[in-house]
């Protein structure tokens, strides 16, 4: 395939951005129509590179890459805890949980809130108050483009649906090690 790198436009701007962890969504308007437009060359240029470039349907790109390093690990747990706190947050206030994930601006009172639901699980990841969870998390997610700043709240963006994505497996082999047990427990009665 022969790339015209001149009509990469955004080039620069969009490797610096994807190979530093970022995902680039809609809200992203020049980058996101940029690869849009061009997906197949960057996908192509980044290949040659070493990355790989994923496009979810769900609205956003980023660098499929191996969360191997220990401080990624903690990131990304505490990305996860946070995105299931909240789901769960959501789900006791009556709210639908996944509409409410992109509808309700975080604010300082959800994230204490969560916290307090699950400080035995945030503590271990070394988080103490909503001002830490704010400075640890929220303020990755906006580095990481899981997230948008509103004021001082915060909106979660479509990316965050590779931390439900990752829930709804876990939730699922859950599912499936408990009907096993229980099919178990028949065949021993």
């Amino acid at each position: 395939m022969q790339i015209e790198l001149e009509q990469l436009t955004q080039l620069a701007e969009i490797h610096k951005k994807l190979s530093t962890g970022y995902h680039i969504c809609e809200q992203d308007f020049a980058l996101w129509q940029e690869l849009d437009l061009h997906e197949t060359a960057y996908s192509a240029l980044f290949s040659a590179l070493g990355h790989q470039l994923k496009r979810d349907s769900r609205g956003y790109f980023h660098f499929d890459v191996d969360d191997a390093t220990v401080n990624m690990g903690k990131i990304s747990r505490l990305f996860a805890l946070t995105t299931y706190s909240l789901v769960e947050f959501f789900a006791d206030q009556g709210q639908d949980p996944l509409r409410a994930l992109f509808d309700v601006e975080i604010s300082h009172e959800i994230l204490a809130s969560i916290l307090q639901q699950q400080y035995h699980l945030f503590e271990q990841l070394e988080v103490y108050s909503a001002t830490d969870l704010k400075r640890e998390v929220m303020n990755r997610m906006l580095r990481y483009g899981f997230a948008k700043a509103q004021g001082e709240h915060f909106k979660l963006l479509p990316p965050i649906y590779r931390y439900l994505d990752a829930l709804m497996a876990v939730d699922q082999l859950s599912d499936v090690s408990n009907d096993a047990a229980n099919a178990q427990e028949q065949a021993d009665v």
